[in-house]
C-alpha cells in the first residue's frame, strides 16, 4: 500500500538535521526522496560520531548513527555543485520534482543557477523550501546559525535550567527538529496549492524564527504579562504543582492538571487541609504560592518509594511517571506495545534498529522501504531512471569527479 504522498518526489540538498529531518518525515508519507551529497565527504554527520555503525561482523563501518538518525527512507546521489556539468545534473533532477530542499547559506545556490529564483523559470510549479539560520533577509540573514546559538538567541536557554544554577541546552537539536517539522507542514500545504493552481513557491523558514514561535506560552506569559520569565528547573510556570519531586528511592514527575487532581493528591499525601487552604485551594492561588506549598509537597513525597507513589497516583487519576533514562524508555512496555523500534536491513547491516515514525494513518501507514543510503548508492540508478542517462555517461561523470557512486559498476 502506497503512503499519502506516493508519486511526490523531493530532491534533498540539506545536510545536517533540520532539513535531512524534514527529508526523513515525507519519505515515511511515501514521497521519494532523492538526496544529493557531495562526492566523498557527503553529509556532515555521516563523520558525527561516535558512535558508529557496526557490520553483522562488529566490525565499525564509518556509519555515524546521528546519519542514521535522519536519512531513512531515501536515495543518495553524490554530486560535485562546484563542476557545472554536476549543477546541470541537480538542474535536470529539479525540473523532474515536485519539491526541492535546501538549507545552504542565504545566496549560497545562485552561484550554480540553483536558487529558486532561477529553477523557477524552469519548473514553474516547484515547491522550494530554504531552511537557514535566520531567514532570507535582515541583519544576521547571512549569519550561519546552528542550533545552540539559536537555542541561545531565541530565549529558550534563558528559561532552561534550575532557577540558582546556568542556562541549559535542551539534549536534543529541539531547533533544529522543530525547523524540520514546520519544513514537512508548509511544503505539503505548498504541494495542495501547487496541485489546485499549478504555481509552485518560495518556503522561508528560518531557525530563530520557528524556535521564537515555539516558545508558546513561555513568549505569551511576557507578551500578555510583561514579565521575563526565568529557569524554573522542572516546574511549570503556569500549573503548580507540576514538576519533579524526590522521593525516597529516586525522582518522580508529577503534574497535577487541575484543582480537582490536586485535591485528590492532597489527601493521597496525607494533607486533606492543602485543598480547604485558601492559598492553595486553585491553581492560580497555587502559582502565587508556591513557595509557600512546594516545601511541604517535597516532605510528603521524601517519604515513600517512586512505585509506591507512582501506584496511588495512578490509581487516583493523577498525572505522574517515572524520570527513565534512554535503556529504561525502550523497555518501556507502552513504547513496547506501539512499536517505537523499527527494525531495517541496512547494507551493511541486517536488523539496523532505528526510532519509528509516530504517525499512525489508518489508511495509509507510514512506509519504511529503504534504511538510511550509503553515500552515492543510488547515484547510477537516479540518473539513470530521472535523467536517462547511459551507462557510459555515467561513467564517464564518474572518472571526472563529478559524481560518485557506491559499489561495482
Amino acid at each position: 500500500m502506497s503512503g499519502p504522498l506516493a508519486g511526490v518526489r523531493v530532491l534533498e540538498l540539506s545536510r545536517i538535521l533540520a532539513g535531512p529531518w524534514a527529508g526523513q518525515l515525507l519519505a515515511d508519507f511515501g514521497a521519494e526522496v532523492i538526496k544529493v551529497e557531495r562526492p566523498g565527504s557527503g553529509d556532515d554527520t555521516r563523520g558525527w560520531g561516535p558512535p558508529w555503525l557496526h557490520d553483522d561482523a562488529g566490525n565499525e563501518t564509518g556509519e555515524s548513527a546521528y546519519f542514521l538518525a535522519a536519512n531513512r527512507g531515501k536515495r543518495s546521489v553524490a554530486i560535485d555543485l562546484a563542476d557545472p556539468r554536476g549543477q546541470r545534473l541537480v538542474r535536470d533532477l529539479a525540473a523532474q520534482s515536485d519539491v526541492l530542499i535546501e538549507n545552504f547559506r542565504v545566496g549560497g545556490l545562485a552561484r550554480y543557477g540553483l536558487d529558486w529564483a532561477s529553477l523557477k523559470h524552469y519548473h514553474p510549479g516547484l515547491v522550494y523550501c530554504s531552511i537557514t539560520g535566520f531567514g532570507q533577509d535582515g541583519p544576521r540573514a547571512h549569519q550561519a546559525g546552528y542550533d545552540a546559538a539559536i537555542q541561545a538567541m531565541s530565549g529558550l536557554m534563558s528559561i532552561t535550567g534550575e532557577p540558582d544554577g546556568s542556562p541549559q541546552k535542551v539534549g536534543v537539536a529541539v531547533a533544529d527538529l522543530m525547523a524540520g517539522m514546520y519544513a514537512a507542514s508548509a511544503i505539503q500545504a505548498a504541494l495542495l496549492h501547487a496541485r489546485r493552481s499549478g504555481e509552485g513557491q518560495h518556503i522561508d523558514l528560518s531557525l530563530l524564527d520557528t524556535q521564537v514561535a515555539w516558545l508558546a506560552n513561555q513568549a505569551a506569559n511576557y507578551l500578555v504579562g510583561g514579565q521575563v520569565p526565568g529557569r524554573q528547573g522542572t516546574a511549570h510556570p503556569n500549573i503548580v504543582p507540576y514538576q519533579a519531586f524526590a522521593c525516597a528511592d529516586g525522582f518522580l514527575m508529577l503534574a497535577v492538571g487541575n484543582d480537582a487532581q490536586f485535591e485528590r493528591f492532597a489527601g493521597l499525601a496525607g494533607h486533606p487541609e492543602w485543598a480547604e487552604d485558601d492559598r492553595f485551594r486553585r491553581n492560580r492561588d497555587r502559582v502565587a504560592h508556591r513557595r509557600e506549598l512546594i516545601p511541604q509537597i517535597e516532605l510528603a513525597m521524601a517519604g515513600r518509594t517512586v512505585c509506591a507513589w507512582l501506584d496511588d497516583l495512578a490509581a487516583a487519576g493523577i498525572p505522574a511517571s517515572p524520570i527513565n533514562d534512554l535503556a529504561a524508555v525502550f523497555e518501556d512496555e507502552q513504547v513496547r506495545h506501539r512499536g517505537m523500534v523499527q527494525r531495517m536491513d541496512h547494507p551493511q547491516r541486517a536488523d539496523l534498529p532505528l526510532v519509528a515514525n509516530p504517525v499512525r494513518f489508518s489508511a495509509t501507514p507510514v512506509e519504511y522501504r529503504h534504511a538510511p543510503p550509503l553515500l552515492g548508492a543510488d547515484t547510477r540508478a537516479v540518473l539513470g531512471e530521472c535523467l536517462g542517462l547511459d551507462g557510459e555517461r555515467i561513467a564517464a561523470l564518474e572518472r571526472d569527479g563529478v559524481v560518485e557512486a557506491a559499489g561495482p559498476g
